[in-house]
């Protein structure tokens, strides 16, 4: 299979080293910076990198910190949003960017919303799959899990200071990506599919003879995903749940509207990051534009590529020129 990633560079910034790929243009308009979720790599963003390329827009995709070839700090501090969104003004000003638009899905996308809140002059727009702008929480947001869901929860057992839950993927690499990453299953219309929480859990019991959903990656694309987790471990990308309570404590005084102009593209069979949960973002982003793509579940850039090309291609060229 040919590598539809263009070449991995390197950038030493703010005491790490990130690997990003760049493709298109330097000389027309903002980039696009896409960044990606968990558990995933830049190559999350190989088609959207080929298509807006081709249609002469600049596209940056990085491993985030913790993630692929990007280092991987010891402490659990290094991974709160300060030091996420710090990373992405650092890469800007590598590559000698004033702003881009910020790309995001999943975690990433979470990620981009704080760029416009705590570095705005840098941020030309907003553009996220699935993940919402919300309110800040009224208590922290892992005590509310906590109490919504139980011990069992993912994002709670993320916070176990013996980190069992890491142990637990790292030992089981291949059954993580044929766990996580398949379509929804099919259900009648308007039947909403009840979350599955216990993540891990899930993928330790996980056999892939009983599973009826679709895988969304080839076998050569779901050995890049292998490949780059097991020589990263999974920690680095837990790191980033594990500063959940600190990120909230540290963001009483940030102001919540994010004033650039925005994108929201929603799946419709998400079961974590439903539509419904866009409900009302207009209060907290003026300039907003949405998005349902219907038949879509959680891997929105890589069930959808076509449909997201499309959307982030007009979307850039009618805001951006």
């Amino acid at each position: 299979m040919n590598d539809p990633m263009p070449p991995r560079q390197f950038a030493h910034i703010r005491g790490i080293r990130m690997a990003y790929h760049d493709a298109g243009p330097r000389d027309d308009g903002p980039p696009l910076v896409l960044c990606h979720g968990w558990p995933e790599i830049a190559y999350s963003w190989r088609h959207q990198l080929r298509a807006l390329a081709a249609a002469g827009i600049r596209a940056i995709a990085p491993d985030q910190r913790g993630f692929g070839d990007t280092d991987r700090p010891l402490a659990v501090e290094a991974y709160d949003l300060e030091q996420l969104t710090g990373d992405l003004v650092g890469l800007l000003d590598h590559l000698h960017i004033d702003k881009a638009v910020f790309v995001g899905h999943d975690w990433g996308g979470y990620v981009v919303w704080q760029m416009g809140l705590r570095h705005p002059g840098r941020v030309a727009g907003i553009v996220s799959l699935n993940t919402p702008h919300l309110p800040r929480a009224p208590a922290d947001p892992i005590q509310i899990l906590r109490r919504r869901h139980g011990e069992s929860m993912y994002i709670v057992q993320f916070q176990d200071p013996s980190r069992q839950a890491d142990a637990v993927l790292e030992a089981r690499v291949e059954q993580v990506f044929d766990c996580l990453m398949r379509r929804p299953p099919a259900r009648p219309q308007g039947a909403a599919a009840a979350p599955s929480l216990d993540l891990v859990q899930k993928v330790a019991g996980y056999d892939p003879s009983q599973d009826t959903r679709e895988p969304i990656l080839s076998p050569q694309e779901r050995q890049v995903f292998v490949d780059a987790f097991r020589r990263s471990g999974f920690s680095g990308g837990i790191h980033w749940y594990r500063n959940i309570t600190r990120n909230w404590q540290r963001s009483a005084d940030l102001d919540p509207t994010v004033r650039a102009p925005a994108l929201m593209i929603m799946a419709e069979h998400d079961a974590i990051l439903p539509p419904s949960a866009a409900d009302g973002m207009e209060r907290l982003v003026p300039d907003l534009e949405k998005l349902l793509l219907r038949d879509c579940g959680h891997w929105t850039q890589q069930e959808r590529p076509d449909q997201v090309n499309a959307a982030l291609i007009d979307w850039r060229r009618r805001r951006f020129g």
